[in-house]
């Protein structure tokens, strides 16, 4: 049913419009057009500023939904959204609406949004949100894994040893975990969870969801990190299982040759011993203890 429609019964409902002085955060298609909403359509519209975080994509999907944009569309992205954001309060408070918008998806999910939506709040201006598709919800519904509790952990550091240090506390992370992840960064990346989580564990790949090139790679991470060593391309999106319930215990000698394979790829040993103690559930001491007697 459309808005202004009559349901049955009852009288019809009236029709959606952007209030005045309001922030508007929309959600827009991950890639298929079709699954825009009629209220994106009617804020595109209706509001008197659009802020987009890329202005000639954010063009391209007004064209696709055949909206006529009559209101001025200003570019907010990561490097300026902070110089960006005074004039977009600015025209909040004089009363304007203003509407939010990324290349796909929710604003401020892993994407410019989060500091003019705090900001909007602290300055007690009103703020709205046109729900909308999310690769995160798509993807989890697709893995074939569970879904009743899971965690976003949106992208994981870029250096290798960061990326170690951050993912050491999520080896024993029993929540499903979404990830997303550039494609050039997928196979260092899996790679890297399937050293801290088990080549066991499994996962599901998503990429270019909604798109006409669609694909749901599922398998243990093992198995994902092989695939992923031809290549792949377009939108990432990383499920992967949390940790089952079950944990054995490590000899010595087992514990001080992970952390030494650890070393040997150059992770220091402080670090490594961390990381072995947390994917393994063992105390720091004893991991620190197997290793030294080992040397």
């Amino acid at each position: 049913m459309t808005n202004g429609e009559t349901t049955s019964g009852g009288p019809a409902r009236p029709a959606w419009s952007p209030s005045p002085g309001v922030l508007v955060i929309a959600g827009t298609p991950l890639g298929n057009a079709g699954d825009a909403t009629d209220r994106l359509r009617t804020a595109i519209r209706s509001v008197d500023l659009i802020a987009a975080e890329d202005t000639r994509r954010f063009r391209r999907l007004a064209r696709d939904l055949g909206v006529e944009l009559s209101a001025p569309v200003t570019s907010y992205f990561d490097q300026n959204e902070k110089d960006r954001q005074p004039e977009l309060i600015d025209a909040l408070r004089s009363g304007k609406s203003v509407l939010l918008v990324t290349d796909a998806g929710m604003p401020s999910v892993s994407d410019p949004g989060y500091r003019l939506v705090s900001a909007a709040i602290d300055a007690n201006l009103a703020v709205t949100c046109l729900p909308g598709p999310s690769s995160v919800t798509v993807a989890l519904a697709l893995s074939g894994l569970p879904c009743d509790r899971f965690c976003f952990e949106g992208f994981l550091p870029r250096k290798p040893g960061e990326r170690q240090r951050a993912l050491a506390p999520l080896a024993t992370e029993r929540r499903t975990m979404v990830f997303f992840e550039a494609p050039h960064r997928l196979l260092p990346m899996l790679e890297a969870v399937r050293d801290v989580f088990g080549a066991d564990r499994r996962a599901a790949v998503c990429r270019e969801l909604t798109k006409t090139y669609e694909e749901v790679r599922r398998g243990t991470l093992g198995e994902l990190a092989e695939w992923a060593a031809d290549g792949v391309r377009g939108e990432i999106t990383v499920v992967i299982e949390g940790a089952g319930d079950v944990r054995r215990e490590y000899a010595a000698d087992e514990l001080a040759a992970l952390v030494a394979d650890e070393v040997a790829k150059g992770m220091s040993k402080k670090d490594a011993v961390v990381l072995v103690a947390t994917t393994t559930g063992t105390p720091k001491r004893t991991v620190f203890d197997a290793f030294h007697a080992l040397r």
